[in-house]
């Protein structure tokens, strides 16, 4: 089962979420887009701006910590737009 490292965007919050999953990511999205607690449960505004496809869990798990550690929207926006 494929699992993805992804990058949300909310245009209301200008804010980008990211994350990873071993779901399908529109299901993912889905769950984000829905009203409960956490960061991205405050508004249903979130689209999915970019994606990686790994074949393990712990991949995408080890590109989401290090894209975290970047701790920097430029960079993001750099990947994103790469």
């Amino acid at each position: 089962m494929p699992c993805f490292f992804y990058v949300l965007f909310s245009k209301s919050k200008d804010r980008f979420y990211v994350g990873h999953t071993c779901e399908a990511l529109q299901e993912r999205l889905r769950k984000h887009n829905s009203n409960h607690r956490g960061f991205t449960g405050s508004t249903a505004d979130w689209t999915i701006v970019y994606s990686e496809e790994f074949s393990e869990k712990a991949s995408a798990h080890s590109r989401e910590r290090q894209v975290k550690s970047w701790k920097s929207r430029a960079k993001i926006e750099q990947l994103i737009h790469s």
